[in-house]
């Protein structure tokens, strides 16, 4: 018999500014929440996602991610219910985010896009960088003039 496989991906903007705290094994968790928009003849359909993020993770969202942020999430999704203040029954969407991406424009919001995984190396991309770090990972390469350095050709004289 096949194992099972429960992986979402949302590409949303985030609802409110992450909100981060130690559980009480002192890792650190970060949430917020993610709206996801389906456009249709009939109107849109905002569905909303409650997104914990856990580790390194958890503090990359912390720090790089604001309210409209537009944002990749992946990770397992678990549907909860409670009951509300007013003893209403509820349902809640909730999402552990393995990998993370912000798809912001240069400029948009303070984020320039880029792709952050968790402590498990899934992405691998930007982990533990400082934003000097960060912004210098996202920013094009420029090429050396032709025929300074060491003698080899830049990149940008292969043909293909």
């Amino acid at each position: 018999m096949a194992g099972s496989y429960n992986r979402i991906t949302l590409i949303g903007n985030v609802g409110r500014d992450p909100e981060m705290r130690a559980i009480p094994s002192g890792e650190m968790v970060t949430g917020f929440t993610v709206a996801t928009t389906e456009r249709s003849k009939n109107g849109d359909v905002t569905t909303w996602f409650r997104v914990s993020a856990f580790g390194k993770l958890a503090e990359t969202c912390n720090q790089y991610l604001r309210k409209g942020s537009y944002v990749y999430i992946e990770g397992p999704l678990t549907q909860r219910e409670y009951t509300d203040r007013d003893g209403a029954t509820r349902q809640s969407l909730d999402v552990r985010a393995r990998e993370m991406r912000m798809l912001d424009k240069a400029g948009e919001g303070g984020n320039s896009g880029g792709g952050f995984g968790d402590e498990q190396g899934q992405s691998g991309q930007g982990q533990g960088q400082s934003s000097g770090a960060r912004d210098a990972w996202t920013q094009p390469r420029q090429s050396a003039p032709a025929g300074s350095g060491d003698g080899a050709g830049s990149m940008d004289d292969i043909p293909f």
